[in-house]
């Protein structure tokens, strides 16, 4: 099993930024692929940004490029996820997972951590 844990979620205001970060444990390998996904009230769940498993490869959705930043150190086990210049339809909840491909598409991924929370006022 992987358990992975995000944190850094809050609520700010529109043009501010936030530092997700998401610590895996467990039977963890740097090998999987990892992303960050979100979900809003009544809305499914979209992929954000994923990340190859030495993290030179990154991909993300055309709603949050320019404005995202995903990175990771598998010396700690830790994804991030730079969110900058933040909108009101940015506010989700928003996971981490792994998994064994390099997609945002969410039923690929194995692994997911409970969530955190990302609130943007206008």
């Amino acid at each position: 099993q992987v358990q992975l844990v995000e944190s850094g979620g809050g609520s700010v205001q529109a043009g501010g930024s936030l530092r997700l970060s998401c610590v895996a444990s467990g039977y963890y390998s740097s090998s999987r692929y990892m992303g960050w996904f979100r979900q809003a009230p009544g809305k499914e769940r979209e992929g954000v940004a994923t990340i190859t498993t030495g993290g030179g490869g990154t991909y993300y959705a055309d709603s949050v490029k320019g404005r995202f930043t995903i990175s990771r150190d598998n010396a700690k086990n830790t994804v991030y996820l730079q969110m900058n210049s933040l909108k009101p339809e940015d506010t989700a909840m928003y996971y981490c997972a792994a998994g064994r491909v390099y997609t945002l598409r969410a039923q690929e991924y194995d692994y997911w951590g409970q969530g955190t929370q990302v609130t943007v006022s206008s």
